[in-house]
């Protein structure tokens, strides 16, 4: 977590500033050391939240509060950021029926959670010639994920690899999940 620095009381550089006081009022635009002075009469200081706007804004505030209410907030915002993780599931060419459908499951799995999925197929030594066994393959395991996802990058050759990147359809749920709930919704009735 980065610090962010902040001029205050007799740093700011500019000669006006906008005064915003500890109680997020607007006080207006004062000559620096007028602003200074108020600030002091509270006993507090002038920190300047926004140096970029002409002329820079400032607040009347306790610093050591200041800064730790920011610190808190970033925290919970960090707690709150939602992290996606891209989980890769491979395939091969020419794979049996159960092994196809079982790796979909889990990539199903994947997409309910609310990852990304890398579909990969993996073509080896003379696999290569048939990319159109690839394709077909691509296009059954798009058809069988479709309620749960959207293409995020439609599948292209990287080396010896067919790969597609799926993302989660927000609200996608499962018909499953659906039914469920419409049982659970008429017991309530």
């Amino acid at each position: 977590m980065t610090k962010k620095f902040y001029r205050i009381n007799q740093y700011i550089q500019a000669k006006e500033v906008r005064v915003v006081d500890e109680k997020g009022k607007q006080i207006g635009v004062l000559a620096t050391e007028k602003a200074l002075k108020q600030a002091q009469e509270k006993g507090l200081d002038l920190v300047e939240v926004a140096p970029n706007t002409k002329p820079p804004v400032c607040k009347i505030v306790d610093f050591k509060k200041f800064r730790f209410l920011k610190s808190k907030k970033q925290q919970q915002d960090k707690k709150q950021a939602k992290k996606v993780d891209l989980k890769v599931v491979q395939l091969s060419p020419f794979i049996a029926e159960n092994d196809f459908n079982f790796r979909l499951n889990r990539a199903e799995e994947f997409l309910k959670e609310g990852n990304k999925v890398k579909i990969a197929v993996v073509f080896k030594g003379r696999q290569i010639t048939k990319k159109d066994f690839g394709y077909k393959l691509m296009e059954r395991a798009l058809e069988k994920l479709k309620p749960y996802s959207e293409i995020d990058f439609e599948p292209k050759f990287a080396g010896r690899k067919l790969e597609m990147t799926l993302k989660p359809i927000k609200g996608g749920k499962s018909e499953k999940a659906k039914d469920e709930n419409q049982k659970v919704s008429q017991k309530k009735i």
